[in-house]
């Protein structure tokens, strides 16, 4: 197990060079960072400072790391939560205590914690990363019987960590650090709860505790009108070298909304409902007029970006799956679900965000796309395409954004990252059966934004097979874009099918025979052993024998790009650039 390895290794490690392995990195690279000759603190320079306005009012100061430190603090993070992960199975524990910044938790599995009970208390630990100075990240890490690690080792992880002699907010590594050296105050207020009938988390620095009792014992709260906070509580914070924020303890009884770390608690983890509606008036303005507003701290407005809608819609969708999730832990209903028919049945299963969210997939997807948007059969064409044209971005200046000094390669095209959720709430399956629903209620769903012209085409790359043939009996019968004649469609050439929309097909095998994305590649390529096994594109294979198209489109292609031939993709990549001609024609 590559977690204990390095557990372990790092425990007997003595020398910057044994540390930087365990990382990952070279020691050169290491040193590099860490110090230069004559200069005391050389790693401060790595950072930049700039603050940010916070919700409650005021600024909090982030200290950014630069790529090169905040790489090394990355690893360094993993690292600490790989030997996290060995410590709590040692000792067959499982991270219920604290729950921000950590694998498998959220602010989701915090909150689940305090749900239904009659008090909620939030408390706040003021300057917390603040509270970590380098000293003590150290000493931490010599003494804390977990670790014991060498003097030497314990210096250099606390250099890596620290800046100005405290943990940054902006490190990645900060919150790890503070997590694991916050666990024994953790533990103690933990055992503080239970033996007063309560329940305690933390997130970062924010703690909640919750009682089924009509009131918390002296223990935690000395007084309720005042909201005075135990002496045993605040006695166990000041030990641990913290001290409570007093102007944001709140104490929040059943008849009121109860909040833990920002989420509803009363009866079920539920988002605000202010939060809610104001998110679907930003979308319904979007959809509209094509922006939306989002309020700044002083009061002013401003446009908003679709990055940050997005993120709304998603955390807030992120907390129906987690209730979903519940739900169906529940017996079953006796009453028959209804029954949605048509090419729209999909949207009868979603539920009123789940409507918003998809809405808000096609808006960015479909209409206001940044580039043309690639849709194929499945994830495997995707790759084949993004790999075919990155080798080919020389014949392909319009297609591509060339790697510069301040910027990475990238193709100027959209293959949207349809997940299981996001192919739910488009009903965008694997294959191209569901391409045909797609394309029947295309029109509609465009209607439903701004009166403006699409930004970018939507391109349907597909295989010229069998596959998309009730796609294709639509197209010849139904649109009148198209040629009434199926083998005059499969024959070559782009069709435009309406609006932004348009159709591309693999070019025909040799004596006009039907061809699939996989016929592109040369016999060399498709005949690559793995393991001893050769490639197979048919849906059900032996496995002992073959391997499928997931492993040939990550392990051979895109592993191997710049040595394929892609000659045969040229074809496609031809065909896009013929649809961006006439797209601008419109």
């Amino acid at each position: 197990m590559i977690h204990r390895r390095n557990y372990l290794l790092l425990r007997k490690a003595k020398t910057k060079p044994e540390l930087a392995s365990i990382l990952g990195v070279s020691a050169a690279f290491l040193t590099r960072t860490l110090y230069r000759s004559g200069v005391k603190s050389h790693v401060n320079s790595h950072y930049h400072q700039f603050d940010i306005a916070k919700k409650s009012g005021g600024v909090r100061t982030i200290s950014a790391p630069s790529d090169e430190l905040k790489d090394l603090q990355r690893k360094l993070s993993d690292l600490l939560l790989d030997c996290k992960e060995v410590i709590y199975l040692d000792k067959k524990v499982e991270c219920l205590l604290s729950h921000g910044f950590e694998r498998e938790r959220s602010i989701i599995t915090n909150a689940r914690i305090h749900r239904g009970k009659r008090n909620v208390l939030n408390l706040d630990l003021a300057d917390f990363f603040g509270s970590f100075n380098f000293g003590r990240v150290r000493g931490y890490f010599i003494a804390n019987r977990e670790f014991e690690l060498d003097p030497h080792i314990a210096t250099v992880i606390a250099q890596i960590a620290c800046y100005k002699d405290s943990l940054p907010q902006g490190s990645p590594c900060s919150p790890v650090i503070a997590n694991l050296i916050t666990n024994s105050l953790d533990i103690k207020l933990s055992k503080l709860a239970k033996s007063n009938g309560s329940s305690y988390t933390r997130y970062a620095d924010d703690i909640t505790f919750s009682t089924r009792k009509k009131s918390f014992p002296a223990a935690i709260v000395k007084d309720v009108k005042s909201i005075t906070l135990g002496s045993k509580l605040l006695g166990e914070i000041r030990r641990a070298g913290f001290s409570v924020n007093p102007t944001k303890t709140r104490l929040q009884f059943k008849d009121s909304r109860q909040e833990a770390t920002g989420l509803v608690v009363n009866k079920k983890v539920s988002v605000k409902s202010e939060y809610w509606r104001l998110t679907r008036a930003m979308a319904h303005s979007l959809f509209k007029t094509g922006k939306f507003q989002i309020a700044e701290q002083d009061g002013s407005f401003r446009d908003g970006h679709l990055s940050e809608l997005e993120g709304r819609l998603t955390f807030i969708d992120s907390i129906d799956f987690y209730n979903n999730l519940e739900k169906k832990k529940q017996p079953e209903s006796k009453f028959e679900p209804k029954i949605h028919t048509g090419i729209n049945k999909f949207r009868g299963k979603l539920n009123s965000r789940e409507k918003v969210y998809g809405r808000f997939l096609q808006y960015k997807h479909f209409f206001a796309n940044e580039y043309p948007t690639i849709l194929t059969e499945g994830k495997t064409d995707s790759v084949y395409l993004k790999s075919a044209l990155n080798q080919l971005q020389a014949s392909y200046p319009n297609l591509v954004n060339f790697k510069s000094s301040k910027e990475e390669y990238s193709p100027k095209l959209k293959f949207p990252d349809l997940n299981r959720k996001t192919m739910y709430l488009l009903d965008i399956g694997d294959g191209a059966t569901s391409f045909l629903r797609f394309v029947q209620r295309y029109t509609d769903d465009l209607k439903y934004f701004e009166g403006k012209k699409a930004k970018n085409p939507v391109i349907l790359v597909l295989d010229n097979d069998a596959g998309p043939k009730d796609l294709l009996n639509h197209l010849v019968k139904k649109v009148k874009s198209c040629p009434d004649d199926i083998a005059v469609l499969k024959s070559g050439g782009y069709i435009h099918l309406f609006h932004n929309l348009y159709l591309i097909l693999t070019q025909l095998n040799a004596g006009g025979k039907d061809s699939a994305m996989e016929d592109l590649f040369d016999a060399e390529t498709l005949s690559t052993v793995i393991d001893g096994k050769t490639f197979s594109p048919a849906k059900h294979i032996d496995v002992s024998k073959h391997y499928g198209k997931h492993i040939f489109s990550t392990k051979v292609v895109r592993a191997n790009k710049e040595k394929i031939n892609f000659d045969k993709f040229k074809y496609i990549f031809n065909e896009i650039e013929r649809v961006k001609l006439h797209f601008s024609t419109l």
